[in-house]
């Protein structure tokens, strides 16, 4: 299913859904961050997606990192609540969902990078790397954040 974000666009359609999502911030010892190429949209991003019932949020966050890349973590933290109602997302479905995002902190335990259904590429991204990557401005604020390492999370 395709997928655009509308980012601050007056022209942006109007919202018809909102579904609790997450994505992830996990380093490997290096401090390089997790990223996944989305397949919907070619941009680079955290993994993450949305919560599925019968699952505690922390779960989701777990379940939908080792799906998208093979990797397994531990929840450590809240990086940030991202519910910006100038960010809305446009399936070719028709549903437009206005964003409601948590964005965990994760401890990396293990697994192999693997590409899935939803990540054309997996890899571990330095910091200094970010400039040449395709990433939306609303998950490079996330991933700014997770860098930054506040004491409380962001709520915006």
């Amino acid at each position: 299913m395709a997928r655009i974000e509308h980012f601050n666009n007056p022209n942006a359609p109007k919202p018809n859904s909102i579904v609790v999502a997450v994505t992830v911030f996990v380093q490997d010892e290096q401090g390089r961050v997790l990223l996944i190429q989305r397949t919907d949209n070619g941009l680079w991003a955290l993994p993450g997606g949305a919560q599925d019932f019968g699952e505690y949020i922390a779960e989701t966050a777990v379940r939908e990192t080792r799906e998208e890349t093979g990797v397994e973590v531990e929840v450590t933290g809240v990086v940030g609540i991202y519910t910006n109602p100038n960010h809305v997302v446009e399936y070719s479905d028709g549903e437009v969902r206005q964003q409601f995002s948590i964005c965990f902190r994760g401890r990396y335990i293990g697994g192999d990078l693997t590409t899935s259904d939803e990540s054309s590429a997996v890899r571990w991204v330095a910091q200094h790397e970010f400039a040449d990557l395709a990433i939306h401005p609303s998950m490079r604020l996330r991933i700014d954040h997770g860098f930054a390492q506040e004491r409380e999370p962001y709520i915006g």
